[in-house]
């Protein structure tokens, strides 16, 4: 369910600024907003110009940059990256940005994302000499733009991001330049804004508020935007793009006061809340939320229904988000310590429990169980998202069918397993409308590849995809 899924990896967060005096302040604030991407670990780049210097470790944002970890850090460039990874893509060498040293400079890079054929380029790289310090598919890109040397800087970028297939938002950083790129397909978000005279790069908009910056536009699929002291430049290194953003950002990973693709997300998920109503309503006393994803969706619920909102479940807020936690044994534990029923508002009541997806099924199972030993009479879940029946391979952790609860059984066969006395997902048609897409348009703008399996690209050409990771951190 809800976190437990977020083994759906698509997690990690980047944040990079040009021009600005404190760009490591800014750079820290803005990770801190993007922490719900990836507890694991975290990083930055700077740079005075000449060098650049990385600070990065283990843990929140708040643990790796204590005072004095950057507050020394002088330049007017940074880059910074929170980061999540599966079982094999851990470590301290594996949190980024990564930093490279060469006679022609530096370079430092952020990803977030799934390279899905970052097997195969490692490969014919390494043939061809390449040596690599880490198990991330990140590392390929600087292989790769290394390899095109002879070329000016951005020309390799742009010849090396060429290459690549799969999910992708990137960030690179040398002493005086920033460049931030989007995959063709433009699945990951990133935008662009403004302080004054600085330019702003982030994975979120919730990045730009706490910082101060100026939301100006979306990083667009194919694109890749240049800033150094010519001022700000766009270029394109594929002329074949068609949008298909990750459906879940708008359904879990996005922060509820970010927006993406024009649509706030707290909205969204109102109205995917309401579209439920419309579609699954079930008389009842209380419409409650898990927290934090699936609190928009219940409102909209209940809205809807015209049955009270009430917060039957609370959340201890000194524990991490459980999809983070990166074994399963971890994440069952970690849902008893930060899921809390009040047993006031459930007890004696037909519940009905709103969240965002189901994937395991095991948070699901628990949280179910909680409200009826907390006295529930009746507990009716309802899914702000269809049944997870495939795979990702674009960077979220749903590793393999068999993981996937929906993959091989019936809404009727879960709905015992997780002990609900009713339990209805919403339907892909109702998800997009909600989110003012059609699924009737040729390209309706989303990438639904986990609820039918229509992946945007033919995965069936890659023989690299093994659906292991997220973040842009596989392990080989």
């Amino acid at each position: 369910m809800f976190p437990e899924i977020k083994g759906l990896n698509e997690e990690c967060g980047i944040y990079g600024i040009w021009g600005h005096d404190n760009a490591a302040q800014l750079t820290y604030y803005g990770l801190h907003s993007l922490q719900h991407r990836g507890q694991e670990g975290a990083g930055m780049v700077i740079s005075n110009s000449e060098s650049l210097e990385q600070v990065k470790g283990l843990g929140l944002v708040t643990e790796v940059f204590k005072d004095t970890a950057f507050q020394h850090l002088a330049g007017t460039l940074a880059i910074g990256h929170v980061r999540y990874s599966t079982a094999g893509g851990g470590g301290l060498l594996n949190v980024q940005p990564f930093l490279f040293h060469s006679q022609k400079g530096s370079l430092a890079l952020a990803h977030n994302g799934n390279l899905t054929n970052a097997t195969s380029l490692r490969r014919k790289l390494e043939d061809t000499g390449s040596i690599f310090q880490t198990s991330s598919d990140t590392e390929v890109l600087a292989h790769l733009i290394k390899k095109y040397n002879d070329l000016p800087f951005t020309q390799s970028v742009k010849k090396s991001l060429a290459q690549l297939k799969g999910a992708f938002a990137f960030l690179l950083m040398t002493e005086n330049q920033l460049i931030a790129a989007l995959d063709p397909l433009g699945m990951r978000p990133l935008s662009l804004g403004k302080i004054e005279d600085a330019w702003v790069v982030a994975s979120e908009t919730c990045a730009f508020d706490v910082t101060g910056a100026e939301y100006v536009r979306e990083v667009l699929p194919g694109e890749m935007v240049i800033i150094d002291e010519d001022g700000i430049r766009s270029e394109f290194f594929s002329k074949k793009t068609d949008r298909a953003i990750c459906t879940m950002e708008y359904v879990y990973f996005a922060r509820p006061d970010s927006n993406v693709d024009g649509e706030n997300i707290h909205s969204a998920r109102k109205k995917l809340g309401k579209q439920l109503a419309l579609e699954a309503f079930i008389e009842a006393d209380v419409v409650t939320g898990v927290p934090d994803s699936s609190i928009s969706a219940a409102i909209g619920y209940a809205e809807q229904a015209g049955i009270p909102y009430e917060l039957g479940l609370i959340k201890n807020r000194y524990i991490g988000r459980t999809f983070i936690t990166p074994s399963q044994q971890l994440r069952e534990q970690g849902v008893q310590m930060k899921l809390s029923p009040v047993r006031k508002i459930v007890e004696g009541k037909k519940v009905i429990m709103i969240d965002d997806s189901i994937v395991r099924g095991t948070t699901s199972r628990r949280i179910v169980k909680m409200l009826k030993e907390a006295g529930a009479k009746e507990v009716h879940v309802r899914i702000s998202s269809p049944p997870i029946t495939h795979p990702c391979y674009y960077g979220i952790d749903t590793s393999s069918f068999e993981e996937l609860i929906a993959s091989t059984r019936s809404v009727e066969e879960i709905r015992k397993m997780i002990g609900a006395d009713t339990l209805s997902f919403l339907s892909v048609e109702g998800m997009l409308e909600a989110i003012g897409r059609s699924k009737q348009q040729k390209n309706c703008g989303q990438c639904l590849a986990c609820f039918t399996g229509e992946y945007p690209t033919d995965v069936s050409k890659d023989s690299d995809l093994q659906p292991t990771v997220i973040g842009g951190s596989r392990a080989w």
